[in-house]
């Protein structure tokens, strides 16, 4: 398999000396984020001061992020991390008495439970759509969503064995029975392309460490218009009124559409990463990254498979995103195991997540594959 994107590889250099497979975790740093990161420093250290200009850069990669995923500026909130972004949702929803139930599922990321279970309002309201072997078809989601469905949280991706949902089937099915559709696309947003018109999605959050190659700090919510303006935040701040510069503490008034989340002074080291690292997305371009991925997943499958490795999750790519999973009893210490030979994955529970980007090739997940199978089978 040749590899289309080779002339990228020198902006990673991290590649140079491991192999790295864990954009599902952290994704490798690029050269030209690194030097955002720099331009933030060296901004503080020369002139004492930069707000302006960091002001602008969060302006800048807000725009960057709304074209990543087809949306309008104003429908983009700049948070520190995807959990925030729950939160704000979590703590606005009106509560009604004829439209009061929360719907979330078993393969969502612990913290969607942990936030919802914690909502006095909603926490006796709750339904969890529980899935078959990791999967979970879309007639659970006929079934379980009901007309006094206010919210259904969904992952794009899970965070454990890769498998991935039809969001416009999904958005239909939940908005033919009146609920909002908020998506967690943490683990997609970077290497499979969202279009939150197209996709008919109402609130999407996303952060930057992983297949958007930032660093933590920052996450984006997408509020679509018409719903934002009709939301109350309970968690807001100053950068969230309409008027910052006024400093009116006796008259506060929303900023237009999703703007009204924000809180305080956002983490702009990460603001200055995540621009750079949103631009070379975009560069390279996500429907590329996909078609890209796509062949290093069947890869994998089918190496993984010829190694004797068990894999959790869809067997076909059709329904999978770029990570895989394969069962490792001992999980973290194999994790250690691998870093010690410069190959760098992530484990989870009972998985080793092998989660390639644009910059990996085919031959650095034959070695990861093998040497997994070589520290599972005691060789």
């Amino acid at each position: 398999m040749s590899h289309p994107y080779c002339s990228y590889r020198s902006l990673f250099p991290t590649l140079s000396t491991h192999v790295h497979l864990a954009s599902c975790s952290q994704g490798a740093l690029a050269q030209p984020v690194s030097k955002a990161i720099e331009e933030y420093h060296n901004g503080l250290l020369l002139s004492g001061s930069n707000w302006d200009e960091a002001i602008e850069k969060v302006e800048e990669t807000r725009k960057k992020f709304a074209e990543l995923i087809g949306a309008e500026t104003d429908e983009i909130a700049v948070l520190s991390s995807v959990s925030d972004a729950i939160s704000a949702i979590a703590t606005s929803l009106p509560y009604q008495k004829e439209k009061n139930k929360i719907v979330f599922t078993d393969i969502d990321f612990p913290t969607v439970g942990h936030i919802w279970l914690a909502q006095e309002q909603f926490k006796d309201n709750i339904t969890f759509i529980r899935s078959s072997n990791g999967i979970i078809h879309v007639e659970q989601y006929e079934k379980e969503v009901k007309h006094d469905t206010l919210l259904t949280c969904i992952p794009h991706v899970c965070y454990y064995n890769g498998y991935m949902q039809n969001l416009k089937v999904i958005a239909d099915i939940v908005h033919k029975k009146g609920s909002l559709l908020f998506v967690d696309a943490y683990q997609s947003a970077g290497q499979i392309p969202i279009n939150v018109k197209e996709m008919d999605i109402d609130i999407l959050a996303a952060g930057t460490r992983k297949y958007m190659l930032g660093i933590p700090g920052v996450a984006f919510l997408y509020i679509k218009k018409e719903l934002a303006e009709n939301l109350k935040p309970r968690v807001t701040g100053w950068l969230g009124q309409e008027k910052t510069s006024e400093f009116d503490i006796y008259h506060p008034v929303f900023a237009a559409g999703a703007r009204r989340f924000e809180t305080g002074t956002p983490s702009f080291i990460s603001v200055y990463a995540a621009y750079e690292a949103i631009k070379l997305l975009l560069e390279v371009g996500i429907d590329n990254i996909q078609s890209y991925l796509k062949e290093l997943t069947r890869f994998t499958l089918h190496y993984g498979q010829e190694k004797g490795l068990h894999i959790i999750g869809p067997l076909s790519t059709k329904c999978r995103s770029s990570m895989t999973s394969f069962y490792v009893e001992n999980a973290s210490k194999i994790e250690g195991f691998l870093r010690e030979k410069n190959i760098v994955v992530s484990a989870r529970k009972d998985v080793i997540r092998i989660a390639p980007h644009f910059y990996n090739t085919k031959d650095e997940l034959e070695y990861a594959i093998a040497e997994l199978s070589n520290l599972i089978n005691g060789k």
